[in-house]
This record gives C-alpha cells, sequence and structure tokens, in this order.
C-alpha cells in the first residue's frame, strides 16, 4: 500500500491540523492580523483562489452576510453558502468581466490574490510573468474595488518590480509591500497592499 501523504513542512502540517487547503492560509492571516483587511458583511475578489485555502478563511471572517467570489485556471471545490467559484482566466476581460456580474461581484470591498505563473526556472522570465499577472489583478481591483478598498498582491521581486511600484505608487494610497513568515526560505515573494482613493 503507498504511504499517506504527509505534508513535509510546519506550516503545511499545521494547515493539515487545521483543516485548511493550503500552507498559504497562514500568509494571508498573518497580513489581515497586521492590517485588519476583512471584516464581516465584506464583498471580497480572490484572484488566483486555487485551491482554496485564502477563500476558507475568507468565508470565516466575512460571514454569513459577506459574500466572496473565487476565480482561477484551477477548479477550486466548494467552500461554503457565502463563497462561489469560477473556472477562468483572469487576463480573458470578457469572461472575467460576465462572471462577475452573473455573481453580483462588480463591485467590491476588498480584491486578494497570491497568484503566481507557471515557473520556467527562468528567474527573470518568471519574475517579468509575475508582475504581468500582478498588473492584472491591479487593473481588475481598480475597475471594481469600492472608493476606499483596497487590493493585496503578490509580486516576485526582481528587474521589474520597481517599474510596477512606481505605477502602483503614483495611482494609489497607502501603498506598503511586506513580507510573510509563511513564505519559503528564499522566496523572492512580496505582498503588495494599496487603497484606492476615496471619491
Amino acid at each position: 500500500m503507498p504511504k499517506p501523504y504527509t505534508p513535509n513542512d510546519t506550516w503545511s502540517r499545521k494547515a493539515a491540523a487545521e483543516g485548511y487547503r493550503a500552507r498559504s492560509v497562514y500568509k494571508l492571516k498573518e497580513l489581515d492580523e497586521r492590517l485588519h483587511l476583512l471584516k464581516p458583511g465584506m464583498k471580497v475578489l480572490d484572484l488566483g483562489a486555487a485551491p482554496g485555502s485564502w477563500l476558507q478563511y475568507i468565508a470565516e471572517k466575512i460571514g454569513p452576510r459577506g459574500r466572496a467570489l473565487g476565480i482561477d485556471l484551477t477548479p477550486v471545490e466548494p467552500v461554503g453558502t457565502n463563497v462561489g467559484t469560477r473556472e477562468l482566466d483572469i487576463t480573458d476581460t470578457k469572461q472575467l468581466e460576465q462572471a462577475l456580474t452573473d455573481e453580483d461581484m462588480q463591485t467590491v470591498d476588498l480584491v486578494l490574490s497570491d497568484i503566481a505563473p507557471s515557473t520556467s526556472g527562468i528567474k527573470d522570465v518568471d519574475q517579468w510573468r509575475s508582475v504581468e499577472l500582478a498588473m492584472t489583478v491591479v487593473a481588475i481591483a481598480d475597475g471594481h474595488l469600492v472608493p476606499g478598498g483596497k487590493f493585496v498582491v503578490k509580486v516576485f521581486r526582481g528587474s521589474d518590480f520597481d517599474t510596477f511600484m512606481h505605477d502602483v505608487r503614483h495611482r494609489w494610497h497607502d501603498v506598503r509591500v511586506m513580507t510573510v513568515k509563511a513564505s519559503r526560505d528564499r522566496s523572492r515573494e512580496v505582498y503588495v497592499i494599496a487603497r484606492k482613493a476615496r471619491e
């Protein structure tokens, strides 16, 4: 008989013990504890949501009066009655807009994204793909966040990071760059957090 799967690091073992689908939930948990991102009744969009650990945490925090939508190229198993999921490419604007309309999520309070590109092993290429995805997330946030709403997006540091940050700082408010304890050793990932201007 094959041996049962056992997570191979502390965060993964903790996630398995606490019923979360992935170790990445502790990244969001730390950001939320530090920045107080999630509140009951919020509408939240999670881009790059598979396997759904962020959605699990979001569902707990927003409660039954809140609503969350997770989008990913990979199917996401159901999370709860206050969480919807869609299988699509976030760079496909037409499909995305239709999904947001169908789910009554044209305006949201918070956009979250732990999305990462399929890695090639070439650092510069992977970092640029990460920035491209982050730019897509920021554009979606710009089009759908309520005034004063926030986004959180993962980006890999590298040669294109400063240009990306210059653009974010030019158009957004309260911009922060943060690392989290649950990131893997030697990871170049950081999280960029910003607020949309209040009208």
